[in-house]
Order: structure tokens, then C-alpha cells, then sequence
């Protein structure tokens, strides 16, 4: 008979803090936020703490033609807010630039 060795799967707990800047999951979040009328906000999470997020957001202004900041969400860390559905721009220039891979990102919204 053959020795098999099983591997114990290392348990992870959800709550706990990871370390690095990604969100809990690794991944890029990139939501859209309704706000009032016809308006809408494009929020990214989970961008890791070694880039800088306001030269992100700086690129990302003059090549949107849109404004944008970064925040402190108390749960989330910082996260890059911008103006307008800017999802599809904000996703095509995270992969150009190299800073996440397609698998990287989630793109949530409608």
C-alpha cells in the first residue's frame, strides 16, 4: 500500500487582519455608487498600501477627465473614489499600468 500524506489545509480566519494593502480576498474591487439624480460615484478597494493611491488617482483624473480622491473608509482602508461610471476605464488602466492582473479585479455594479 502507498503511503499517501494528506495535507492539512491551513485555516484561515476571515476576521483576522491581513497583512499587506489587498483586501481580505487579494482582489481589486471596483465598485458604483448611486448618488443623487443621474449622478454616480466609481469607488476602488483593495489596492495595495505600496502604491501610492494619490498618484493613482492623479493619472487617473486627467486621463478620465474626471475628479477624483482618495478616503479612509474604516472598514475598507483607502479607497480611490472618482466621479462618473469609470469602471471599464479604471479596470483597462489598472491592468495597462501593471498594477493587478484579470484576475485581480472584481468589477461590481449594474
Amino acid at each position: 500500500m502507498t503511503d499517501s500524506v494528506i495535507q492539512n489545509l491551513q485555516s484561515r480566519d476571515p476576521f483576522a487582519e491581513d497583512e499587506g494593502g489587498t483586501s481580505q480576498d487579494g482582489y481589486i474591487h471596483i465598485r458604483i455608487q448611486q448618488r443623487n439624480g443621474r449622478k454616480t460615484l466609481t469607488t476602488v478597494q483593495g489596492v495595495s498600501s505600496e502604491f501610492d493611491l494619490k498618484k493613482i488617482v492623479k493619472v487617473a483624473k486627467k486621463e478620465f477627465a474626471c475628479n477624483g480622491t482618495v478616503v479612509e473608509h474604516p472598514e475598507y482602508g483607502e479607497v480611490i473614489q472618482l466621479q462618473g461610471d469609470q469602471r471599464q476605464n479604471i479596470s483597462k488602466f489598472l491592468k495597462q499600468v501593471g498594477l493587478a492582473r484579470e484576475d485581480q479585479i472584481k468589477v461590481h455594479g449594474f
